[in-house]
């Protein structure tokens, strides 16, 4: 691959102008920033979605609509059924608490009635059921809930939003190949007379395609580490001004270090895409003039 981009010093006088002139890297620049920031955005959404479904797998709620009198009653029946691995009841005033930033003043009243509220969170592999008839044998009327149930719709939505983040990428990188492609075909045209001075000599498609896709190669190689630098930048000014990897939701990292490392590649497969598509662009244009 390596002497696809390489040439001689020779080589390098055939074709006018230096690096970073005409509107190649800077539209690849734009490009690579949009394809990191959202490729971030899918990653954090995945790694989100993950944890948040580990973290609710085995956490149930036992909901008691009488009241908080009948909690204790429900607390020695968790404690007794089989699979059970930690019982917390919710205190009164933490319910109060929560209700007063949804209802105001009104909401922290005394006289309002509370539901018994019993967090369980069960054993891998216990079943939930049995829990369940447990439960409601010691307190009829008790709602038994799985967590994963109330927040299946948030769940549906980040993995939706991934792939929708995923498709974009996708997108990004065919528009940056018919970028590249109207680029290169620009040069050609552009550079018609020499490439007939060089076919008249004896240099083959290959030569001149190499010439023109090590131009765009290194072209793409600065925009696209232009645009993922400006890209980290946002993303680090997004976080707050600390690294994106140590914000914590749901328990675990946004970022991880493999979603860096993967971050961080995007230009250079942006540049290999670039590299491939302007020489099959090059040699399909010079075979189709012959």
């Amino acid at each position: 691959m390596l002497d696809w981009i390489s040439a001689s010093p020779a080589e390098r006088r055939l074709l006018p102008g230096g690096r970073l002139q005409g509107p190649t890297p800077y539209v690849i620049a734009i490009m690579m920033f949009v394809m990191v920031v959202i490729a971030a955005a899918g990653l954090a959404l995945a790694n989100a979605a993950a944890r948040v479904s580990v973290g609710v797998e085995n956490r149930y709620s036992v909901q008691i609509a009488d009241g908080l009198a009948k909690a204790p009653l429900a607390m020695r029946a968790l404690r007794s059924a089989p699979g059970v691995a930690a019982v917390r009841a919710v205190p009164e005033r933490d319910m109060r608490r929560t209700l007063e930033r949804w209802l105001g003043p009104a909401g922290a009243k005394a006289d309002l009635p509370l539901p018994g509220l019993i967090d369980v969170d069960l054993k891998p592999g216990a079943s939930a059921q049995a829990v369940a008839a447990r439960v409601e044998q010691a307190v009829p009327g008790a709602r038994f809930i799985a967590h994963g149930a109330m927040l299946s719709p948030v769940l549906r939505a980040l993995r939706s939003l991934t792939w929708l983040a995923a498709a974009l990428v996708l997108l990004i990188g065919v528009a940056t190949a018919a970028a590249v492609v109207l680029a290169a075909r620009g040069a050609l045209d552009t550079n018609r007379p020499t490439i007939e001075v060089m076919h008249g000599i004896g240099a083959t498609d290959a030569q001149v395609a190499r010439l023109f896709q090590r131009r765009i190669a290194l072209d793409s190689l600065a925009g696209g580490l232009a645009g993922a630098a400006a890209a980290g930048l946002v993303l680090l000014l997004v976080a707050g001004g600390r690294a994106v990897w140590v914000d914590d939701f749901a328990g675990g990292p946004l970022l991880g270090g493999g979603d860096i490392l993967l971050l961080a590649a995007l230009p250079l497969l942006g540049t290999l895409l670039a590299t491939l598509v302007a020489r099959a662009a090059v040699l399909r244009a010079l075979r189709s003039a012959l």
